[in-house]
């Protein structure tokens, strides 16, 4: 099995490096209001400027930070204090909150952007050295603005989206979990429950041509942070009763990705790497946990030598690689 070693971390960290602070090319997540409103991505954004999209660059972060905290004599270690120390700061944060006060932008990011936003809060709040105590406590302000849209939105979410993009209600609910606040914690949970706890024999139609995530893993790997050990057997033999015999037999399969200049069809490298994520979080609750584990492995060979090339994977598969890899 492939693990994450640290001079595989320092190339992810290079690369990373080598896109959080470049501002274009840029898709926007943003409503003009008026003429007023057109504005640069460096003016609206003074941190997450970069990265091709707002949530892209925060997931940059994170995948900055984690692998800062376990790695910490890494080559690029010093890069990434430097750019922490230059960006993660008060007055800089207080411009990313600024911008969600504007006029349309209540579903700013929603769900994925926030989930990741409050992902990047709780790696930071375990940094135990000054510095990073200094960087999550400027983070801490736009992290409690989303966790607020998560306890606002949450209850008004009649039905989950069960889809392999950023709208997936089940990827967010699980990066979310890590923010280490009670209140929104416990309606995640709720949520979760009602939206998923009834689930059963999932026929796992995918992928879908443009998919990162996929539904039904994404799904299990939510149930699993969500419900306590015994119970989520229970539920993931409900869910997907069929494994023992390979089937859904697509979730074995790496998707084929036809070509990576493509931004939507490079979203299946990411594919790949995020059910290797979840195979290998979810190998200890199936029959046989090493043919799980060789099914992971597959995915990521497929996809782990095309995390660095074209700007349109370039710059946000290295995050979902080391979602696989650690």
């Amino acid at each position: 099995m492939t693990h994450l070693t640290p001079e595989r971390a320092d190339q992810f960290v290079a690369i990373a490096l080598g896109h959080v602070t470049r501002e274009y090319p840029n898709k926007l997540d943003h409503v003009l209001a008026g003429p007023e409103a057109v504005r640069g991505p460096r003016d609206l954004h003074p941190v997450f400027y970069g990265s091709f999209d707002w949530h892209s660059c925060v997931h940059g972060y994170w995948m900055l930070a984690h692998l800062y905290r376990r790695f910490p004599a890494m080559p690029h270690a010093s890069a990434v204090r430097a750019l922490f120390d230059a960006h993660l700061v008060p007055d800089r944060i207080a411009g990313e909150c600024a911008y969600l006060t504007g006029p349309a932008t209540l579903g700013f990011e929603r769900p994925y952007g926030w989930a990741w936003l409050l992902k990047l809060a709780s790696e930071l709040a375990l940094h135990g050295t000054p510095a990073g105590r200094a960087w999550s406590a400027a983070l801490e302000p736009l992290a409690r603005i989303f966790a607020a849209r998560f306890m606002a939105f949450l209850p008004l979410a009649t039905y989950p989206i069960r889809a392999g993009v950023h709208t997936s209600t089940a990827f967010a609910v699980r990066l979310a979990l890590d923010y280490q606040d009670k209140e929104l914690r416990a309606l995640l949970m709720a949520i979760a429950r009602r939206w998923y706890g009834q689930d059963a024999d999932c026929q796992a139609w995918e992928p879908g041509g443009d998919e990162f995530l996929s539904p039904a893993l994404i799904e299990a790997e939510c149930m699993r942070a969500v419900l306590p050990k015994s119970e989520f057997h229970r539920w993931f033999a409900r869910f997907l009763p069929r494994l023992d015999q390979r089937q859904p037999a697509t979730l074995f399969t790496p998707a084929t990705v036809s070509d990576r200049t493509d931004g939507k069809i490079a979203h299946l490298d990411g594919l790949n790497l995020s059910r290797a994520w979840c195979w290998r979080a979810l190998a200890d609750f199936t029959a046989d946990p090493a043919d799980i584990r060789r099914t992971a492995q597959a995915h990521i060979d497929a996809s782990l030598p095309h995390v660095g090339g074209d700007y349109m994977g370039e710059h946000w598969l290295a995050t979902f690689a080391v979602l696989a890899l650690d």
